[in-house]
């Protein structure tokens, strides 16, 4: 039986460039919510990931701790979202020495991963996917991993770099 690469890509129906972001607002700790709105004015890089402790998503966490000065030279912030509650975050967060928020879409489990079209109902957890969002809300990149691939940072700093670049220009 002959199966395409494609068939063996989860289908994700993640939102695309020029769509506005949907809003939301999370727990990064049991009692600290952060929104995204808060972020407005300068770029935010969403990254969400299956789920904490796994050694894809403790690399790729782990990748864009080490890229934080980089991400910051472009004025965004990075934000990591998965369906783990926020004390597991905590335990994960504390064992990588992570320096950016890990934010809860624990319940309704996946809500915001829903919004953004890269929730896996099938198992229970989201894609691996990025999104670049610009100052004003609107996402400029996104992308979808396959789930067993730490996708990098190299599409998130071309995005950012292109974002910087389109608001230099008038």
């Amino acid at each position: 039986m002959h199966v395409q690469w494609s068939q063996l890509m989860h289908n994700s129906s993640a939102l695309p460039p020029g769509s506005p972001a949907p809003d939301f607002s999370l727990h990064s700790t049991p009692d600290q919510l952060v929104r995204l709105s808060d972020f407005r004015g300068r770029p935010v890089v969403l990254a969400f990931y299956p789920a904490d402790w796994s050694p894809v998503c403790g690399d790729q966490m782990a990748l864009y701790n080490e890229m934080l000065a980089e991400f910051t030279e472009y004025g965004a912030e990075l934000i990591g979202i998965s369906v783990d509650g926020p004390w597991c975050h905590t335990a994960f967060s504390q064992a990588r020495k992570l320096h950016f928020p890990l934010l809860a879409d624990f319940e309704p489990k996946g809500e915001v991963a829903r919004k953004y079209g890269v929730y896996r109902a099938d198992e229970g957890t989201s894609e691996r996917a990025l999104f670049v969002i610009d100052g004003n809300g609107r996402i400029h990149w996104s992308y979808v991993s396959p789930i067993g691939v730490n996708p990098g940072a190299d599409g998130i700093l071309k995005a950012l770099e292109d974002l910087q670049q389109k608001e230099e220009t008038p």
